[in-house]
């Protein structure tokens, strides 16, 4: 045994002090899909709802034994991270720092503040997290505090490779796949580096949401490289750039294993398992799911487990996932229609819609003519070809009209 699956094995003995495995549930729904034995890691049902407890809790463990004096501890995050470092200070009893930026939800806010209870304070600095964690590296250096990485940092990526060692004593063999969701890289690195002793022939899928792929990027460039731009949507995986210590453990990662996930298309899984399942999660903890049709020839027939790596689902954003998946699916769409200012134009326009087709939105725009105005319509209806159908006869019947369901820049500002 080596001494990271050795130390691997003494972290998930020190996390039984604070909770018990989670679940490594057969997915029914999932495997007769896809003619496989389809297996859920259900980090989603932590005790803070994700994986990242596990690295807190390590580290935070291994800092106080090497130094029983440090007592207070810093974290920059807008989430799961921030609710795992909360955790562990109450656990140790030592005092936590946690940074947010001001835009966070404020029911993230509360949970991370009852996590820690009264030991944590919670600073709310800067609009965007890059400025938050400048904020909290500069306050941890003026206090002498310890700075908890969220994922660039050995200790944490230790800790986050338990998730390997539960799987494996779990179902009591090698499974054939494990799909990773990636964000900076430490649930990745954490298991591939256990399971490359412990098992040696399972392959590995990497999966990053297409608006953050760092780990793309890295193995293109060869080193980390900061992304330009970030779609911020799957924020539990939305990172910019890689850390250096994660890609040292996965830079010989066949780029063709990393797979990139659509924002819209990841909020078709979350309904599907939330509908289906009756399970609750967020962006990033549907990125495992998401990929298995791109996987179907890969996977049949072989024993799978999909990481379901965090459950923070703020059901406020329910209407908006809705939205984007029914985008997503084409059974939704917008568009602008030139309507002629006469009388009947509209009831000529209502004729037209079939009888699953559901008006979701009606907002005149503007007369850009004496005869005419533009309008923004928004349809929903049961099957994408229906459509095809509604615009044929909009075409046929001279209606002006223009589908900017895809148009990002307009959609921003009308939708």
């Amino acid at each position: 045994m080596n001494q990271f699956t050795e130390n691997s094995r003494a972290a998930v003995a020190a996390l039984r002090d604070l909770f018990d495995s989670t679940p490594l549930q057969r997915n029914d729904h999932l495997s007769a899909r896809y003619g496989a034995e389809i297996w859920l890691k259900r980090e989603d049902l932590s005790p803070v709802r994700s994986y990242k407890i596990r690295g807190a809790v390590n580290a935070m463990r291994k800092v106080r034994a090497a130094n029983p004096s440090q007592k207070q501890f810093v974290c920059a995050s807008a989430g799961n991270h921030a609710q795992g470092v909360a955790y562990s200070c109450r656990h140790f009893g030592v005092k936590g720092t946690i940074f947010m930026p001001v835009t966070t939800p404020q029911q993230k806010i509360d949970k991370t503040r009852v996590f820690g209870q009264q030991a944590v304070e919670i600073v709310l600095t800067g609009d965007y997290f890059d400025q938050t964690l400048a904020a909290a590296k500069a306050y941890c250096a003026r206090q002498g505090a310890h700075f908890l990485s969220p994922f660039d940092d050995a200790d944490v990526i230790e800790g986050q490779s338990t998730v390997a060692v539960e799987i494996m004593d779990q179902l009591g063999a090698a499974p054939d796949l494990v799909i990773l969701p990636v964000g900076g890289g430490g649930l990745a690195s954490g298991v591939t580096g256990y399971m490359a002793e412990a098992a040696p022939t399972t392959e590995f899928r990497f999966v990053e949401p297409l608006g953050g792929a760092s780990l793309a990027g890295a193995l293109a460039a060869g080193h980390p490289v900061t992304l330009a731009k970030v779609n911020s949507f799957v924020d539990g995986a939305a990172v910019a750039r890689l850390g250096d210590l994660t890609f040292a453990a996965l830079s010989g990662v066949d780029p063709s294993h990393v797979l990139l996930a659509p924002e819209d298309r990841i909020c078709v899984t979350m309904l599907e398992m939330l509908n289906v399942e009756g399970i609750v999660l967020e962006p990033a903890g549907a990125l495992s799911v998401d990929v298995l049709p791109e996987l179907a020839d890969l996977i049949r027939g072989k024993t799978v487990v999909c990481i379901t790596s965090g459950g923070n689902f703020d059901f406020e954003r329910l209407p908006e996932v809705k939205e984007r998946a029914q985008r997503y699916s084409g059974v939704k769409k917008y568009f602008i229609l030139r309507m002629p200012q006469r009388p009947g134009a509209l009831r000529e326009f209502l004729s037209m819609l079939g009888p699953d087709d559901d008006i979701a939105r009606f907002e005149y725009l503007k007369k850009s003519a004496r005869n005419f105005g533009s309008v923004l319509i928004g349809i929903e209806t049961k099957r994408p070809e229906n459509f095809t159908t509604l615009f044929a006869r909009l075409d046929a019947a001279a209606f002006a009209w223009r589908d900017i369901t895809s148009d990002e820049t307009l959609s921003e500002f009308l939708i």
